[in-house]
């Protein structure tokens, strides 16, 4: 009797046993984590997953007009709400490493193409069909072969124009009414398809006016300096274009002419800063945020490239540089108070 008891007492302890070991193994298990569980509980809880675009900047080089238009496209995206990783390459004013800079954003399959300035739009062009492309710094986006006309963009690629339309003509008169019988330098390189443009619409504005055209060209940064030296003696007045090689060695360009005593026009109101005299410019953070503006409706689906037509900058303003002026040897005009913008 006693036997049976103690079997059946020990048979009662085991049973017992195995019934905690088993509510313990199922305890741990509800309590265990699932990441992909909480995870799916803080999208739900975010209203959803964020999307981050992946946007590849190409800028041909770094001067303080196209910094300024990256920055108006970067806030234009962030006015929008949209989280974007960007990608800004140089090329260093090297046309070469637009083509590499180019390749690269498609091996990386970027979102979009941020191309700033003509030569790297042209490369991005070349290096896809298929990756959204949108240009500003671009002075001739037909000439260059971007787009057949402003209001046919390609099948992935459009953007903002850096000049406006009746920017040469203007400064060509402006010139001719204050300096009449000038020869004027253009220092420029030919390799820029932006700056080819502008020099044949300067020579075509100065037919029938008393003014001249005497050219330079240069390739490098490096060459700007005797560039604008070797005018000294033969031009009246420098005139730079949007040219980018030559602005990002403008303060060459501006030791010449005070020195010399000699007009400095520029193609925008950042040379202007640096020492230029007058410009009919734009502004280039206002374009880079339209460009900006075009790349959040590409992103976001809500058009595609070809549905956005090429655009111009909205608006022209003459600017001078009083202090450049004093500095260049040139008499002031009280016109000038009433028809410039002056700094």
């Amino acid at each position: 009797m006693n036997k049976k008891w103690l079997i059946g007492l020990l048979c009662s302890i085991t049973l017992l046993l195995l019934f905690a070991c088993g509510t313990s193994d199922n305890d741990n298990v509800e309590n265990q984590t699932d990441p992909e569980a909480e995870q799916g509980d803080e999208t739900e809880a975010n209203g959803g997953e964020t999307t981050v675009y992946r946007i590849g900047a190409s800028q041909f080089v770094e001067h303080p007009s196209l910094d300024a238009a990256y920055e108006g496209f970067k806030a234009a995206i962030a006015d929008a709400g949209l989280e974007v990783e960007y990608d800004l390459q140089s090329a260093q004013a090297d046309q070469s490493n637009t083509a590499t800079i180019a390749q690269n954003f498609v091996a990386d399959n970027v979102d979009l193409i941020f191309a700033n300035a003509t030569p790297s739009a042209q490369s991005a062009l070349q290096a896809t069909s298929d990756i959204p492309i949108v240009f500003t710094s671009v002075t001739d986006a037909i000439g260059a072969g971007l787009v057949e006309a402003m209001d046919q963009p390609g099948e992935n690629i459009t953007g903002v124009m850096d000049m406006h339309p009746d920017a040469i003509i203007e400064t060509v008169n402006f010139i001719d009414t204050y300096f009449s019988g000038s020869a004027v330098g253009l220092i420029y390189n030919a390799g820029e398809q932006n700056s080819v443009a502008q020099v044949d619409s300067v020579t075509a504005a100065i037919e029938g006016t008393s003014l001249s055209t005497i050219e330079r060209t240069i390739s490098t940064s490096a060459e700007v300096q005797q560039a604008a030296t070797s005018l000294v003696g033969e031009a009246d007045v420098i005139y730079i274009v949007t040219d980018n090689t030559v602005v990002s060695a403008l303060e060459s360009v501006v030791g010449v002419a005070n020195d010399q005593d000699i007009p400095l026009i520029v193609g925008e109101p950042d040379s202007l800063e640096r020492g230029g005299f007058a410009t009919f410019g734009i502004d280039y953070y206002t374009i880079g945020y339209r460009a900006g503006e075009m790349a959040v409706e590409i992103l976001t689906g809500e058009r595609v490239p070809s549905e956005i037509d090429v655009e111009y900058p909205p608006e022209m303003q003459l600017y001078l540089n009083e202090a450049a002026a004093e500095e260049q040897g040139i008499e002031w005009n009280s016109d000038w108070d009433e028809l410039a913008e002056l700094q």
